[in-house]
């Protein structure tokens, strides 16, 4: 039993990694998708896993939501339920990586690191922390709208980026995500409780604000990807049908990211001391499009 956090590197074949710089190109985003991205803060429909890879993953994800799991106490965070009402469930947790070869592997995605590096400007990229979100059919909770980077104030300066991809298609009817165009414009917002009123943030809004809050779902087959600006606000609500809504979110930074706290910034991470450069164990450089393979 180990912590595969020390590795940092792919360690199973379920990712095909390129052999050349022209290799990757295939994985790159068109100019209008950035584009789309820079005007609205998200981009959407990204293909990034195939059959094969969704099934190794919902098997990893099976065996982890287990408490019982021998490697538990590797999870940075772990919630059965992160709402407060039982019937309303909204599994969530961080840290997956360090216990399931196929959510370890999957940072290694070729498909997810030249897009997030193209997203944050052609930037060597660092992973920053993983996130499963699981909402089973017919009592599935929300998650309430809000902006990533309001709960990561801790790393500085601002340049990170959100990818969430369906393990399970993701409808409106059962919880899909829901953006709201153009919000990563609003600056740095107050922070909501993650699973709680759908509304919360609404207090937190100007007038303008809520006038131009018109949000936008973005359901999205398994195995299919969004990217987003880390002050796009977002969330998505509730799930009453009877298919589960799963999916795991790859959170990341440009390289050069600070620490902005002399506290742990991950539960049982040790301290990176305020002003000092993200790295180490924890924070692996999984990309750098100056020094590709091949």
């Amino acid at each position: 039993m180990k912590d595969l956090a020390d590795f940092h590197h792919p360690i199973t074949d379920l990712f095909l990694q390129p052999r050349s710089a022209n290799d990757w190109n295939r994985f790159k985003l068109s100019q209008d998708q950035i584009d789309f991205f820079h005007e609205n803060g998200y981009v959407a429909g990204i293909k990034l896993l195939d059959e094969n890879q969704i099934e190794a993953l919902k098997k990893a994800l099976d065996e982890v939501m287990d408490p019982d799991h021998p490697l538990h106490g590797l999870f940075h965070e772990f919630h059965s339920n992160e709402s407060a009402d039982p019937n309303t469930v909204l599994f969530h947790s961080l840290g997956h990586w360090r216990i399931a070869e196929a959510f370890h592997d999957a940072i290694w995605n070729p498909a997810f690191r030249m897009v997030a590096s193209q997203l944050l400007g052609d930037r060597a990229v660092r992973f920053w922390h993983d996130q499963l979100f699981c909402k089973p059919a017919h009592h599935g909770g929300v998650v309430a709208w809000h902006q990533d980077y309001s709960y990561w104030t801790r790393t500085i300066e601002m340049q990170h980026l959100t990818c969430w991809c369906g393990l399970d298609d993701a409808t409106e009817e059962n919880g899909c995500l829901q953006y709201v165009p153009r919000s990563h414009r609003w600056g740095l917002l107050e922070k909501p409780a993650l699973a709680g009123e759908m509304d919360g943030l609404m207090a937190m809004l100007s007038e303008q604000q809520k006038a131009e809050f018109k949000p936008v779902s973005v359901p999205l087959k398994a195995g299919h990807g969004a990217f987003h600006h880390p002050l796009l606000v977002h969330g998505s609500f509730a799930n009453f049908s009877d298919k589960s809504r799963k999916a795991f979110v790859l959170n990341v930074f440009a390289d050069g990211t600070i620490s902005n706290s002399d506290e742990p910034l991950l539960e049982g991470v040790p301290v990176i001391s305020k002003g000092e450069k993200m790295g180490g164990k924890f924070f692996p450089l999984i990309f750098d499009p100056n020094k590709l393979e091949g």
